[in-house]
């Protein structure tokens, strides 16, 4: 199982990176929209769509990194006063009952619709410029594979957790801002201290 999880937490850490530098593609886009626009008024007519696939691709391919990272939004109030054990349990179940149904739509289903869109070679509906869409309508089953796979890891992860009474290391930890805070906070005490 441990095996099992570091491939999928290596998979989910290198597609997150990976397309993480869509974010410095989607700024370059929107200055040269800017530029273009305000400078030269020659607003271009493929920016718009251009920008959406970007996003679109971020949010859609960073969803098995947050996950294998833990830094999605959880409201943990309660579940953090538990033991390690009784949290592994809590996380086993709702991984069935919630998690799994929900993703395994989003692979099935999105290839689906994707494979239409590849069929008819798909344009933007609301677009002047028809900008092609069914290649980033594949990011929709890669998704879903992704966040099936890093799924299997975290029943992994509640498993030994139950075994073991500890949870298994992360390769990225996502730390919450109020630690880092508290901690930046505590070297500036310490700094007036000396």
């Amino acid at each position: 199982m441990r095996g099992f999880i570091h491939f999928a937490d290596t998979l989910s850490t290198s597609v997150g990176k990976a397309f993480s530098w869509c974010i410095v593609i989607l700024m370059g886009g929107t200055c040269y929209e800017v530029v273009m626009a305000y400078a030269f008024n020659a607003p271009t007519l493929w920016n718009f769509d251009f920008s959406l696939q970007m996003y679109g691709a971020i949010f859609m391919m960073a969803g098995a990194y947050t996950l294998s990272t833990e830094a999605h939004v959880r409201g943990d109030v309660i579940y953090r006063l538990f033991k390690p054990r009784t949290q592994g349990y809590i996380d086993l179940v709702l991984y069935f009952i919630f998690f799994f149904p929900g993703v395994l739509a989003l692979a099935f289903y999105g290839y689906e619709y994707a494979s239409l869109a590849w069929k008819i070679k798909e344009t933007s509906w609301n677009s002047p410029a028809q900008i092609q869409i069914y290649m980033a309508k594949s990011l929709i089953p890669a998704a879903g594979i992704l966040l099936v796979i890093q799924g299997i890891s975290e029943v992994c992860r509640a498993i030994i957790c139950i075994q073991t009474g500890h949870w298994p290391a992360r390769m990225v930890v996502a730390e919450e801002t109020e630690k880092m805070l508290m901690r930046t906070s505590q070297d500036e005490d310490q700094k007036d201290v000396i």
